[in-house]
């Protein structure tokens, strides 16, 4: 394929926040070329300060970590791995909660060339032995000896994994445990054995078929996406953040671990997001790292005590919010002087301290990613003072493409590009990525990688699968997606027909669309073949003519929930609505080749969707 050089190119970027921010200690791609080689860097500066922080259960207190004591860590998983023969290129995988195994884990295996491939403690063990079986890893990391033992039973053969280390449990045949694993003494920290465009990792993410693609990137894609980003929205070595979303994650992974190191920023890694709250008291980050849906939470949290309280002070919360709104626009130089701004100092102290406090007090923004954030919720907490700064990216692009900054900000929108990260608009608006940080390509996969890399005499551009738009000051907005993949709330991407096609295997399912785009869950539209849900109400002794019975409903949700055993976790179905009657092309439901309009069904089941992510249990993921 050929690119269009008249297709529109984002060529505004946001100021330099290089230049900009005071009291910085940046290391730049001059002084580290490899990801290990930025550890190495960050020990030698700053060797006795508080790099992590952790929460020792046993002494019940918050331990701290220096960078060298991070090192001698570091040093022990370097003998551990060198001592098993393993060699430049071997993948090792970790399935483990984020904390100091993992970042020690994760700069052993890459001062030693190893590729590390990150799982996901929550996802089903099927699929992390899919990955495991599909990178040919060697040696994996887990919580403990039951973890392992799902994985290892599951129907995939993952015989190629010749070492487990379990942090809990005992020792037994191929399982260690981290205190035999490891030596008492580790290595000095020599430099490393990677280069720029080794391959440093591979991670899997959800494609259009049942099975997870490996995304495959080097040292460079992660390390140039870290400091381009710095360059939009600087952390500085005073600025303290809680680790909460997976490191298995791309964007905490490069943004709140990278990023973090490559500024000297204290990490603090949450306990649990039940724990989500006293942690932010005790930590009291001045940035966070989020996904939408942790914000999403807590404003209806905060709306749902607002009901509760007298209407004096629900019009205070509502005056805050115009006020803080104006003030917002009018430094951003979004609208011209307000007389909100008279007293949005005062609103603010009588209710924007009061959710910040929530937060800890001390939150300077928040980067936002891994979904869609909505206008109104990022409209309340910036109003309320805690800047919300949406972004965009794909675990293809390292994963940062683009990102609003606390100067230049459109909330609407997925901010500017990063400086070092070219965009432009193909075909049918389809945003197209160019940069160091684009990967290598999909791990043992040519046809997918072709499908989504373009190469042309400008060089190597990825192909996004949203359809998107540039304003005059040069901010993106999303306007829709070309490839059929749904994106929750908490950053997954799922395919929809996949699910479609597994559901419909079942011949009482006619016709079914999955639902769940910026959603907490993933819900279902269903047509039932009305012979077979005649007899299975008759073997039940249920009203047929009653589609929205409590029986029928669970009863229907479960025959979804079987035909669904291949796909991960977070793509359960939670709720379903079964339509009264067939989508046909009289109805303008469905095209003439009988393929589903979808926005023609949002639009027409628009209630019952509504009433399926507002109703009892929506809360639950």
């Amino acid at each position: 394929m050929q690119t269009n050089s008249k297709k529109k190119i984002a060529t505004n970027y946001p100021q330099d926040a290089l230049l900009t921010t005071p009291g910085i200690d940046m290391i730049n791609l001059q002084e580290a070329h490899t990801l290990d080689e930025l550890f190495r860097e960050r020990v030698r500066r700053s060797s006795d300060a508080v790099a992590y922080r952790q929460f020792d259960t046993d002494k019940k207190q918050w331990i701290d970590w220096t960078w060298a004591q991070i090192a001698q860590q570091v040093g022990k998983w370097q003998i551990a791995f060198s001592d098993l023969g393993l060699q430049k290129g071997d993948r090792v995988s970790i399935c483990y909660k984020n904390s100091i195994e993992w970042v020690v884990f994760d700069q052993a295996a890459l001062r030693l060339g190893l590729v590390l491939v990150p799982l996901y403690t929550a996802d089903r063990a099927d699929n992390m032995a899919f990955v495991i079986a599909n990178a040919g890893v060697k040696l994996s990391l887990f919580a403990d000896n039951g973890s392992w033992a799902k994985v290892r039973d599951s129907e995939i053969d993952t015989s190629c994994v010749e070492t487990v280390v379990v942090v809990k449990g005992n020792s037994e045949g191929i399982v260690s445990n981290i205190s035999d694993f490891l030596p008492d003494q580790g290595a000095h920290l020599e430099r490393g054995m990677s280069e720029p465009d080794d391959l440093a990792s591979i991670v899997y993410t959800s494609g259009t078929t049942g099975h997870p693609k490996g995304v495959m990137l080097s040292h460079k894609n992660m390390l140039s996406n870290a400091y381009c980003g710095m360059r939009s929205v600087a952390l500085k070595p005073t600025d303290r953040l809680l680790s909460f979303l997976p490191l298995s994650h791309t964007f905490e992974r490069t943004v709140g671990y990278y990023s973090a190191m490559m500024a000297g920023s204290q990490v603090s890694f949450n306990r649990s997001i039940a724990e989500m709250a006293s942690d932010l008291k005790s930590v009291k980050p001045t940035v966070m790292i989020s996904v939408p849906r942790i914000f999403e939470r807590v404003n209806n949290q905060i709306l749902s005590g607002l009901k509760k309280e007298k209407a004096i002070k629900q019009r205070m919360f509502q005056y805050a919010i115009t006020a803080g709104w104006a003030k917002f626009k009018y430094q951003q130089g979004i609208s011209p002087w307000s007389p909100w701004l008279l007293v949005a100092g005062l609103l603010d102290n009588l209710v924007g301290s009061k959710v910040r406090e929530r937060l800890g007090g001390q939150i300077n923004y928040v980067v936002i990613g891994g979904a869609p954030l909505s206008l109104e919720v990022a409209k309340t907490f910036i109003s309320l003072g805690v800047p919300l700064l949406q972004g965009f990216g794909l675990t293809e692009s390292s994963p940062v493409v683009s990102v609003n900054t606390p100067e230049a900000c459109r909330p609407d929108s997925i901010g500017l590009p990063l400086r070092g990260v070219t965009i432009k608009l193909e075909e049918n608006d389809e945003l197209w990525i160019q940069g160091d940080n684009v990967m290598l390509g999909y791990w043992g996969n040519d046809e997918a990688t072709k499908s989504v890399i373009v190469e042309d005499e400008t060089g190597r551009w990825l192909r996004s699968g949203d359809r998107a738009s540039i304003d005059e000051h040069g901010f993106i907005r999303i306007v829709g997606r070309i490839k059929d993949i749904l994106v929750m709330a908490n950053g997954e991407n799922v395919p929809p027909t996949d699910i479609e096609s597994a559901i419909l295997e079942n011949p009482i399912f006619e016709q079914v669309m999955v639902l769940g785009e910026a959603r907490s869950f993933l819900s279902a539209l269903v047509v039932l073949d009305k012979v077979l849900l005649k007899e299975l109400c008759n073997e039940h002794g249920w009203d047929h003519t009653d589609l929205n019975s409590k029986q029928l409903t669970s009863h229907i949700n479960k025959l979804v929930t079987r035909q669904m055993g291949r796909f991960p976790g977070y793509a359960r179905i939670r709720k379903i609505h079964i339509c009264p009657e067939e989508w046909t092309v009289e109805s303008g439901l469905i095209t003439p080749t009988l393929k589903t309009k979808r926005n023609k069904l949002l639009e027409h089941f628009a209630g019952e969707i509504e009433a399926m992510y507002s109703g009892p249990g929506t809360a639950k993921y």
